[in-house]
């Protein structure tokens, strides 16, 4: 080719795709248009170019300038900014990168399982919420679920403003907390839906993390052993062989499930860390909300390590702290039964209780009048995300109002009757619907639990006893799967359930499903 010729088609080709020598800056989703940053906070921003790359960052009068290191990697941190906007978050490259209408006010990470994946058209007064929801500065984002081993830097999103169209397939208790926070506090809010249905805490905890800590070395010996012995073909053999005989015999019962991949489910240790929230690490937030602990209830006792751990390990990596991190107790669901006895959702109940006294900043929303009996999900979402609005509006806004259900403090025996104390009653405890307390249990030291007799005693007390009982040692309240229980504050909240004793539960050993 003369060489003017190959000058002239240069210039062409340079002029066609200029991007072939000024490739834009890139960003995670999480950035985005219409996206809230966190209000009077060092916001991160971070991306990826060029090596060696200069980028300058600008908003709201500010500039921030820096290079992208040796693999194209870079960051800058963002001066406080107070709420406000819109603003235009520009990144400037090679390329000009631009994100409009950014608003600045306050974000939360909206997790769990599928209680808060729970989405709003499958919710109480469902037409009702999604015609009205008309808050445009109230912003939602949702992670897609990418079960992996393998740490993504980003994920396939977009920032959108609440309207009918884009609230009803979003998390229903997420939406609700942020439209409370947002009526109250009158700031935009900015909320990250990355729940996944069905997982277990372990999936939301990077691997060595768990391997290294010592107490869930059977946990991860199973899934190594399922790992090294799954063999996916095997699975579809066996399928198509119960496919086949339920069609041959007349397709009675339900069909045969596909078998899923365990190695790319929402249980295998580290799975949704790596897929799911790796690529929102570190993005200013003001604080967490979690509904989970269905999938580990029959690892309730293991729970208690494995729960706050998962919450110090989030704070860990998201370097601001501890950060605010409220979370829903487990409802009341599966049959009432006739006689007191053992629950491993008690006892998850209980283990999810105790991180209240291992962590700070920490707040948990009993909701054990608000379950169903035959369904894991209970509808009525609004009642979760006042409760959980509650602790945030009191503990981090400032805002005057009873949130914390008041909970066990001593007992005290006399004769036949113990008296228990509590705390947290606010004005007072009362029983609902009857004039008498229920849910309450007795045992003597032979530790068999009979129900009891109740009465209130002030505003902070109740007297129970069972007058087949002379030397009782031990309370119950609303221990069991789905108990009928009616204590209450006067300001509304339930009374958090517990025992006054410690024997060993009946999830005491279980390590592993």
């Amino acid at each position: 080719m003369h060489a003017n010729t190959r000058f002239l088609f240069s210039i062409l080709l340079i002029l066609a795709w200029p991007g072939l020598l000024l490739a834009k800056p890139s960003l995670p989703s999480i950035f985005g248009d219409h996206m809230v940053l966190q209000q009077n906070h060092p916001n991160p921003v971070w991306g990826w170019a060029d090596p060696g790359e200069s980028i300058e960052v600008s908003i709201a009068g500010q500039n921030h300038r820096t290079k992208a290191d040796g693999e194209g990697a870079w960051r800058v941190a963002l001066a406080p900014i107070s709420a406000g906007g819109p603003y235009t978050l520009t990144i400037l490259g090679k390329q000009e990168v631009t994100f409009s209408d950014v608003l600045v006010g306050e974000v939360w990470i909206c997790s769990g399982q599928s209680n808060m994946a729970w989405t709003v058209t499958r919710s109480d007064d469902a037409g009702l919420e999604i015609q009205s929801a008309k808050f445009p500065q109230v912003r939602i984002i949702s992670v897609p679920q990418v079960g992996t081993q393998q740490p993504q830097n980003d994920f396939e999103g977009n920032w959108e403003r609440v309207t009918p169209e884009s609230i009803a397939e979003f998390s229903a208790v997420g939406y609700f907390f942020g439209r409370r926070l947002h009526q109250t506090l009158e700031v935009p809010i900015g909320l990250i839906d990355n729940a996944w249905g069905g997982s277990a805490a372990e999936a939301w905890i990077r691997r060595d993390v768990l391997q290294s800590d010592g107490r869930f070395d059977e946990l991860m010996a199973k899934w190594e052993e399922i790992e090294a012995n799954y063999h996916p073909e095997a699975g579809q053999v066996g399928f198509q062989e119960a496919l086949r005989a339920w069609n041959q015999g007349g397709r009675q019962g339900p069909r045969p499930r596909n078998p899923r991949n365990p190695l790319t489910g929402n249980q295998r240790p580290a799975n949704i860390f790596n897929g799911v929230l790796h690529p929102t690490i570190g993005y200013g937030i003001r604080g967490a909300i979690w509904y989970q602990g269905e999938s580990n209830a029959s690892r309730a006792h293991q729970y208690r390590d494995l729960f706050p751990l998962m919450i110090q390990h989030w704070r860990d990596l998201w370097n601001q702290g501890d950060f605010p991190f409220y979370y829903v107790q487990l409802a009341d669901f599966r049959d009432e039964k006739p006689e007191p006895g053992d629950s491993d959702w008690a006892e998850l109940r209980e283990a999810q209780t105790m991180v209240m006294d291992k962590l700070d900043k920490v707040g948990q929303a009993v909701i054990i009048d608000i379950g169903e009996g035959r369904d894991i999900h209970p509808r009525n979402k609004q009642m979760v995300a006042n409760r959980l609005a509650r602790w945030a509006l009191a503990n981090d806004y400032g805002i005057d109002i009873h949130h914390r259900s008041p909970t066990y403090q001593s007992m005290e025996r006399q004769g036949n009757t113990i008296t228990l104390t509590f705390d947290h009653v606010g004005q007072g405890l009362y029983s609902f619907d009857t004039a008498e307390p229920r849910g309450f249990a007795i045992a003597g030291e032979d530790r068999h639990f009979a129900w009891a007799q109740a009465k209130l005693v002030g505003e902070n007390k109740v007297e129970v006893w069972n007058d087949g009982i002379s030397h009782p040692v031990a309370v119950r309240y609303a221990w069991a799967d789905n108990p009928v229980c009616n204590l209450f504050s006067r300001d509304g909240l339930p009374v958090t359930p517990f025992r006054t004793d410690d024997w060993p539960g009946i999830t005491v050993g279980k390590r592993f499903r």
